[in-house]
């Protein structure tokens, strides 16, 4: 049997930490799916397609990874495309408080599916997308934050909406 794990997030603007949970997640599952969460509550910097179409390029050399978005539940996402482990990063303590109770939601409304928790490496302990676009918007660098693809992309979005 096929074992297919999401990776569920908002990924506005993907970051390294992201990529290093991702390439991580790959090597335990048959396929990892990237889930791109459409938001409503939330004003991204990025559209969904965006972030998809950003993931599909700095994950293009992993082979089992697929990138697609999602709106609604995460266990709905993961029912519909079979997937019976959800991935999640923790860079902290407090990430780990919200995280189980948001895993064990997820147990009692699919209990299929198991979260399993992979730790931040600690070079990127640091690090958030929230982050990543507050340093940017200052103009400072995110050279070791982000891709340098997903750098350029940031800098000129961030360019694009001060004028707007």
């Amino acid at each position: 049997m096929k074992r297919i794990a999401i990776y569920p997030g908002s990924f506005d603007p993907p970051t390294n930490g992201h990529l290093d949970i991702i390439e991580r997640a790959s090597g335990l599952c048959d396929e990892l799916i990237i889930g791109v969460l459409k938001n409503s509550t939330k004003t991204p910097l990025f559209s969904p397609d965006e972030r998809v179409n950003m993931l599909k390029a700095v994950t293009r050399d992993i082979e089992n990874v697929r990138v697609m978005s999602f709106e609604g539940l995460t266990v709905d996402f993961a029912r519909q495309n079979g997937a019976k482990l959800i991935v999640r990063g923790l860079r902290a303590l407090t990430d780990f408080d919200y995280e189980l109770q948001l895993s064990q939601i997820n147990k009692k409304l699919y209990g299929e599916a198991e979260t399993i928790f992979l730790c931040t490496s600690l070079q990127y302990s640091y690090l958030s997308s929230s982050t990543v676009k507050e340093i940017a918007s200052y103009g400072a660098d995110i050279s070791d934050m982000v891709p340098h693809y997903i750098k350029e992309l940031v800098i000129k979005k961030i360019k694009e909406t001060k004028v707007s």
